[in-house]
């Protein structure tokens, strides 16, 4: 008899013949700009901590008072035993900063996407999807078992086309993007996809993953940084970046949140947001709106480091500029296109080496290797620089 398990291990050998295989990376400590790896202090651009807010006092103080008052667990699912008083407290707070009717929390980011496009559409519906969606939207547009039609990446001409050709052959329409894209950096053209969804009577979900905390005149994200607030919308965010806790939501109207509520599989049989995330991601709201400043500060380095690696590029040689390109960004992500995986591994270690700890992104996460670094409010201009500093030496090494 055959090992019915012997093909896990010729997968994983594909999988390190094409450069494709990951591992993880412990982080010791608080989390931070600068964090300590394997005993050495490494300026961090690999965080979604975007606001700078998860080694907070305030929201470690606000998760450890839950712990005492609640305990360390729901112990349940929202509808038997799992609810408690923070968690309405949580979604009244997020409808707010979105301005929505109401709110709903799901256990995780991933839950919230795949909860809410199964309880939208089915197989009687057409979904619509950008290319570069993020893997829980595209899980659960698959999911769901609407027909999915997927559009080039931030191709409103196109979309416009598919949903003339395919809209009228279905019941519903769900479009559904990221609000910034988390392997890019560039944000969706929301304004244009929901007049492009008035005029077909579909609905349109966003991802506002990468966007709320960091876009917006409050932080509330893509909508508010569009003028588009105040239209039908269904807008989907996590708690996990920005707000430095764990757990997804799902703001929109009353009549939006309470359908979820009924019929959202991911949150009916999940055990509710543990009290300590609960009430971290209550906090970090709260600072957000007691300290704007960290909004202007994150997108003044957003700028600073766009510049200087725009000037480091641009001085390298011909032969190198053809493998490095900085992609457009419109939020707090700042990409180098690197030519091949190798190429970002190497460069990533490099890096490391020195001090500075950034992502290597490659596929199938991505169609094209980059550096991903993420920025943060509390990155100073020495941080950045240091960063700047470090990388001319990788590509000094690399000519």
């Amino acid at each position: 008899m055959s090992d019915p398990y012997a093909w896990i291990e010729q997968s994983l050998n594909t999988i390190h013949q094409a450069r494709w295989h990951r591992r993880v990376l412990a982080i010791d400590g608080m989390a931070g700009p600068v964090v300590q790896v394997n005993g050495r202090r490494l300026v961090n651009f690999a965080s979604n901590d975007y606001l700078g807010l998860a080694g907070h006092p305030q929201i470690v103080e606000g998760a450890i008072a839950a712990i005492r008052l609640y305990g360390t667990g729901s112990t349940g699912s929202r509808l038997l035993s799992g609810h408690r008083v923070l968690h309405s407290e949580l979604e009244g707070a997020i409808a707010r900063l979105k301005k929505t009717e109401d709110a709903i929390v799901f256990s995780s980011g991933y839950l919230a996407n795949i909860g809410t496009i199964s309880a939208l559409v089915n197989h009687r519906d057409l979904i619509l999807a950008d290319e570069y969606n993020h893997a829980s939207l595209k899980n659960g547009a698959t999911l769901s078992g609407a027909t999915v039609v997927v559009y080039a990446h931030g191709n409103v001409e196109e979309l416009a086309n598919l949903l003339a050709e395919h809209r009228e052959n279905y019941r519903r329409c769900l479009i559904l993007t990221d609000g910034v894209f988390g392997m890019d950096g560039d944000v969706c053209a929301l304004p244009e996809i929901l007049d492009l969804a008035d005029q077909q009577s579909a609905m349109v979900m966003i991802d506002e993953a990468h966007s709320v905390g960091v876009l917006g005149k409050t932080g509330a994200g893509c909508a508010e940084h569009f003028g588009c607030s105040g239209r039908s919308l269904v807008q989907m965010g996590t708690l996990s970046k920005a707000f430095a806790s764990l757990g997804g939501y799902v703001a929109g109207s009353a009549a939006l949140i309470d359908f979820l509520r009924n019929r959202a599989p991911s949150w009916i049989y999940t055990t509710g947001l543990s009290p300590a995330d609960t009430a971290a991601a209550l906090a970090a709201i709260a600072i957000l709106q007691q300290e704007p400043q960290r909004l202007k500060q994150l997108d003044q380095n957003v700028h600073y480091l766009s510049e200087r690696l725009d000037y480091l590029l641009a001085d390298l040689s011909f032969k190198q500029a053809a493998n490095f390109k900085r992609l457009p960004t419109d939020s707090a992500i700042v990409c180098v296109q690197v030519k091949d995986a190798a190429t970002v591994l190497a460069l990533s270690k490099k890096l490391k080496d020195l001090g500075v700890f950034v992502s290597a992104v490659r596929p199938p996460t991505v169609p094209v290797s980059r550096l991903r670094m993420s920025v943060m409010a509390t990155h100073t201009s020495a941080h950045i620089d240091y960063l700047i500093a470090a990388l001319k030496d990788c590509l000094l090494d690399d000519a």
